[in-house]
């Protein structure tokens, strides 16, 4: 029953980042009737009480987004996860790409309590002149294998260092995985580095991806505003800001550390990489370099979501 559960909250789940805590859009009601419709009869209150054990809670809405909802929410939804069939039926490779929050390395305080003796002392001001540096953690994150591996940026959150971890992952990690792969599919949010909008992503992502392993790539965002919806936040990013809660963070080689050493008891194992360097940021893109990327919007609200494919034919 739970892992039926399981598989009908997965395409419906959200969660935070940093608490650990999750939500979704089907009520007890629906998820009983799906149940009964696999052959599980189990009535709505017994739904409550396997959800919580899930960490699932019933939680009132907060006024606090003050912007419009996109009218092509849902439909980019069911977008997604057609898309997301689609590739798992043909056994091509699925990722979920994010940046987490940025972390200034130092004697600063973390949210969360630790068990000690005595309180951990930290600056008293979190003034970016104190840090030794800044933390970009940019990760990759594979439910099914629930899988995931964090690339640690040292200066900007930028479509470079984005697309820098992307091959990374794909060269030192994951094609040995998927030696078959005839494309890829990458989920990511809708802003930052890897935004809709952003030209460079598109330019980084065909020089020095998809013309580099000849490997088509689909790109498909969440809605703005939806990135609680992303799994590599609620599935990956919370269990490590679980691990290294109450912790300053005072090294690189300490954040490294905590990542490599996040577990849950569903399996989870994580890979950690230090990419140093600058990744500049307010590079542009020209009409004429936009002109020769092989790029196939959707026909669905194509910002959102385009196929890139080799400019050189593959051998």
């Amino acid at each position: 029953m739970i892992d039926a559960i399981h598989r009908i909250m997965a395409d419906d789940t959200a969660g935070d980042p940093i608490s650990g805590l999750k939500w979704s859009r089907k009520t007890r009601e629906k998820i009983s009737r799906q149940l009964r419709r696999s052959g599980i009869s189990v009535s709505p209150k017994t739904v409550g009480r396997l959800l919580k054990k899930l960490n699932f809670k019933l939680r009132v809405n907060k006024k606090q987004i003050a912007r419009s909802k996109s009218p092509e929410r849902n439909t980019q939804f069911v977008r997604i996860t057609k898309m997301k069939r689609t590739f798992e039926k043909a056994g091509n490779p699925i990722v979920r790409v994010d940046t987490k929050k940025k972390e200034q390395i130092g004697q600063f305080k973390n949210s969360g309590a630790v068990l000690v003796q005595e309180p951990i002392k930290v600056n008293d001001r979190d003034f970016r002149s104190d840090s030794n540096g800044t933390a970009v953690p940019f990760g990759f994150f594979e439910p099914v294998a629930n899988r995931g591996h964090v690339f640690v940026g040292t200066s900007h959150d930028t479509a470079h260092l984005a697309v820098t971890a992307l091959r990374r992952w794909w060269k030192d990690d994951a094609r040995h995985r998927y030696p078959n792969a005839k494309r890829l599919l990458i989920l990511a949010d809708n802003g930052g580095g890897n935004g809709s909008r952003n030209r460079m992503w598109k330019l980084k992502l065909q020089d020095q991806f998809v013309d580099y392993f000849k490997l088509p790539v689909t790109v498909c965002h969440y809605p703005p505003g939806t990135s609680k919806w992303n799994p590599i936040e609620h599935r990956l990013f919370s269990e490590i800001s679980k691990n290294w809660k109450g912790q300053p963070l005072h090294s690189y080689e300490l954040i490294l550390k905590y990542i490599r050493t996040t577990k849950t008891k569903t399996g989870l194992s994580v890979k950690a990489t230090l990419l140093r360097g600058e990744f500049p940021t307010g590079q542009k893109v020209s009409n004429q370099e936009l002109a020769t990327f092989r790029l196939r919007p959707a026909k669905i609200i194509p910002a959102w979501n385009y196929t890139l494919l080799p400019r050189v034919a593959k051998m």
